[in-house]
């Protein structure tokens, strides 16, 4: 039996695939979580087929899919949808698992169904930590403290791990995008993933139930007044006022419309001593290629092995990064590949992806299709 004690700090995507993984190989482990309570974790998600794979290595696969759409072609359009590629994604990803898409709220109770009764404590924050002769010692806000073996970071792009371990140069940098996420009632149109580009604006949708549709736009270089915390929807019909339908329509529809900068994290190391992080707190990027769920759930799988094959703590996670580093390394370039085309001018973009979309996506993601 392992006794060593393990503090998970974040309850999200990362933290919630990790904690049940260590409990498995016999690691002590708390979660602790800053928000007190549940959120409906607002939009949808999609996931490619490497998520798929890493639902199926911790046991989740089925109980994703029971309640996702399964997703079997992308196309890409200009913003009059005008069709430029379309690729088979369901033959792409066919020896690794299903493209899927789901509410986010659906794939976090998976999640919390299978942490099951570990220790998890909501609504508490962490505060201090320090770090002596192997032993973390962690403060929280509730006034309480503890001491473990392994401290990790898995509270997202806003870690507070990474904010009390890391130099304080390791920050969220723009990537020059702001993004909006919404649901809303599914046209019957659309039936697939979807996309239209415009010359500096682009508008996803992706069914996630026979009923809604999960949207996602995202304009370069915001206007000033376009905060993180809400933008008025009259101001969003604007940006998107001459693409086809159903982007229109849809932008009608809702209420409750989520708004970010577009953020990426890019550090020189992820671990430090005996604190490591993971998922957005390591290697948040740009969503285009949608990899963020993936590479968190792919996270927990390595670490997990890591720390169940070597013994020491500093040689297990520095084993975790050497191992992740060059995958994730990899997909930061592919995401700011794909981002210079999104938007090189329209016709050049538009021929570049009518000859060579197909190509070009699958260059995207070859290496993706191997284990992690």
């Amino acid at each position: 039996m392992d006794q060593r004690r393990v503090l998970i700090v974040g309850g999200g995507i990362a933290g919630l695939s990790l904690a049940p993984m260590l409990t498995r190989i016999g690691v002590a482990v708390d979660v602790i979580e800053r928000e007190p309570a549940w959120q409906p974790a607002g939009t949808g998600i999609f996931l490619p087929g490497n998520a798929a794979r890493a639902l199926r290595a911790l046991g989740l696969e089925a109980q994703v899919a029971s309640r996702a759409f399964e997703i079997a072609r992308q196309r890409f359009c200009d913003h009059r949808g005008r069709l430029l590629c379309e690729v088979d994604v369901a033959e792409l990803w066919a020896a690794v698992g299903p493209c899927l898409a789901l509410h986010r709220a659906e794939l976090h109770a998976v999640l919390r169904e299978a942490a099951g009764a570990m220790p998890f404590r909501s609504g508490l924050a962490l505060e201090r930590l320090a770090q002596r002769g192997g032993i973390v010692s962690a403060e929280f806000s509730d006034g309480t403290s503890g001491e473990y073996d392994l401290v990790v970071g898995a509270d997202g792009i806003r870690s507070a791990v990474r904010q009390l371990a890391f130099p304080p140069t390791a920050v969220p940098r723009p990537v020059g995008q702001v993004g909006w996420r919404f649901l809303a009632p599914r046209p019957p149109e659309v039936t697939t993933w979807s996309v239209l580009l415009g010359r500096r604006n682009a508008f996803l949708t992706i069914p996630i139930d026979e009923d809604r549709v999960y949207c996602y736009c995202d304009h370069v270089s915001p206007p000033d007044h376009d905060t993180p915390e809400r933008v008025p929807t009259q101001r969003l019909s604007e940006l998107f006022v001459e693409f086809a339908e159903p982007a229109a329509t849809l932008l009608e529809a809702p209420a409750d419309i989520h708004v970010s900068t577009i953020e990426e994290v890019a550090l020189d190391r992820w671990a430090h001593e005996h604190v490591v992080l993971i998922g957005d707190a390591a290697h948040a990027t740009s969503p285009n290629m949608a990899q963020g769920a993936a590479m968190a759930l792919e996270d927990a799988l390595v670490l997990t092995d890591c720390l169940h094959g070597i013994p020491a703590i500093p040689d297990a996670i520095a084993a975790f990064e050497a191992q992740r580093r060059p995958r994730i390394d990899w997909i930061r370039a592919q995401t700011h590949r794909r981002d210079h085309t999104r938007y090189l001018p329209p016709k050049i973009r538009d021929n570049t992806l009518r000859f060579l979309g197909r190509r070009i996506f699958h260059a995207n993601y070859r290496p993706l299709l191997d284990q992690p």
